[in-house]
């Protein structure tokens, strides 16, 4: 409870009138700004700094150090319920419920941008079931739809690449999206219920079109929570009528030491996210009594070819910077949408590069703008590149 608030009471502090220099950093800059950290939640912020400037797998890595044990093994009954039980595949089972819903609610840990790539990768098939409406908590961007895009001043979180890309594509296909956040200052149940309302004023002046809600950790909890008495997503059934199809990914979160993660993450053995069907017919949403969500989807491990998450890789292109353009090491390089750079955008993939190896950009078909910049934030080579 306490790290969520002081992540989001530190909002205001980073979107204050930001240059690009501020947000992607080298990576012996992050590890300097941790060491040199002595706050309680370092460890929070240092992940979720790393995560925004495209380390990854380092972001997990840090996370972990905030303390987490060896989770204990399963019982020999969850092991016989796990053992009985039918994995499919989640994206597709999303898509199909779908259809019968109007209102969907999706949840992210802050510091794991996968997350935020699979409820990308819902969009075009939610959109093509009717939804038309994608509410962000950290989105804080009254122009954006006019403007079709993300910029650093859009919000805290949004500057991660994978975010920005959430809400690009979400505005490429035609979404309409929009901020929900309580107003500065409210905290725990007044925050819960004013997100709530801030929803449920949407739809009221929405009511055509279905609606997706992509929030964070337990505000997607839609029954009594003792810390907030409801969740956001509780209080939204409780104001509009509707039962929202919530969907739990943070459950069960990946972690940076193999060691630590739940041990049913470890049994997933699919490359795709699954959701779990039980022996009885029903989708496991959890372990623990009240049940929070109506399914939870589960994550595979991550592997990392070329040292970049395989989860980048879906549906997109591998671009490697020539060689030729990297006149010292190391050089951080950002790729984004054609203008969008000198507008104050968000990268679509972010890359550090210190040896010979070249890790790939990993790019949807388009024109970009490459920025490769030196130890000092100096760019030292810009150029355009289109990928078919």
């Amino acid at each position: 409870m306490k790290l969520k608030l002081i992540a989001f009471s530190l909002f205001t502090i980073a979107t204050q009138a930001q240059t690009e220099n501020d947000y992607y950093k080298f990576s012996d800059d992050l590890y300097q700004s941790l060491e040199k950290d002595t706050t309680a939640w370092k460890y929070q912020m240092s992940a979720t700094s790393f995560s925004i400037s495209g380390y990854y797998k380092t972001a997990l890595e840090i996370w972990g150090k905030n303390g987490f044990r060896k989770p204990a093994p399963m019982t020999t009954s969850d092991s016989l319920l796990f053992a009985k039980s039918k994995p499919l595949n989640a994206r597709n089972y999303i898509l199909n419920r779908s259809k019968s819903e109007s209102l969907i609610v999706i949840n992210e840990a802050h510091t794991n941008a996968r997350h935020r790539t699979f409820t990308r990768s819902l969009l075009k098939g939610l959109y093509d079931n009717g939804y038309r409406y994608l509410g962000l908590e950290a989105l804080h961007d009254t122009l954006i739809n006019k403007r079709k895009f993300p910029i650093l001043d859009s919000g805290f979180y949004t500057r991660e690449p994978e975010f920005g890309n959430l809400l690009s594509e979400a505005l490429k296909i035609g979404f309409t999206v929009f901020g929900y956040e309580a107003s500065d200052g409210k905290n725990g149940k007044e925050r819960e219920i004013e997100q709530a309302q801030n929803i449920k004023q949407f739809i009221d002046s929405h009511p055509k079109g279905k609606v997706l809600i992509h929030c964070g950790h337990d505000h997607v909890f839609e029954n009594e929570y003792k810390p907030w008495e409801k969740a956001m997503a509780g209080r939204l059934k409780e104001y509009t009528g509707i039962d929202p199809f919530t969907i739990n990914q943070a459950l069960f979160p990946e972690k940076g030491n193999p060691a630590l993660n739940h041990p049913l993450v470890n049994h997933i053995t699919q490359k795709e996210s699954v959701v779990l069907q039980l022996e009885s017919g029903e989708l496991f949403n959890g372990l623990s009594t009240p049940k929070q969500t109506d399914i939870v989807v589960l994550h595979p491990k991550t592997n990392y070819p070329d040292n970049r998450p395989d989860w980048l890789q879906s549906n997109r292109i591998l671009y490697r910077v020539p060689g030729k353009k990297i006149k010292n090491k190391p050089v951080l390089i950002t790729a984004y949408r054609t203008k969008e750079y000198d507008l104050g955008g968000v990268p679509a993939d972010i890359i550090e590069i210190t040896g010979k190896e070249i890790p790939p950009l990993y790019l949807n078909p388009g024109t970009y703008t490459i920025i490769l910049k030196d130890r000092n934030y100096k760019i030292t080579e810009r150029y355009t590149v289109t990928l078919k």
